[in-house]
């Protein structure tokens, strides 16, 4: 079986509406530039109702993606790519 290297990142995502819904808006939003995620596991939650407004949940996450080393800038490699 092949190793590989991941590296780890906390996340924090928002929603008016649920935990889930937060923890989706986290893990959307950090799709947008991290590249195979393996798991995102919920280590906190939590809510803030602030002065009788409609609550906000808050979600964190502890996010493992797979690690890449990048040798070369060439177009292979450049953000607009499919290799992205």
């Amino acid at each position: 079986m092949a190793q590989h290297d991941y590296s780890v990142i906390e996340l924090v995502g928002t929603s008016t509406e649920s935990w889930e819904k937060a923890a989706a808006a986290a893990i959307d939003k950090a799709s947008t530039t991290i590249r195979d995620a393996r798991i995102a596991e919920v280590v906190e939650l939590d809510m803030h109702n602030a002065n009788g407004r409609s609550p906000v949940y808050r979600a964190k996450l502890r996010v493992s993606f797979k690690y890449h080393m990048i040798f070369s800038l060439t177009p292979k490699f450049h953000k607009n790519s499919t290799h992205w």
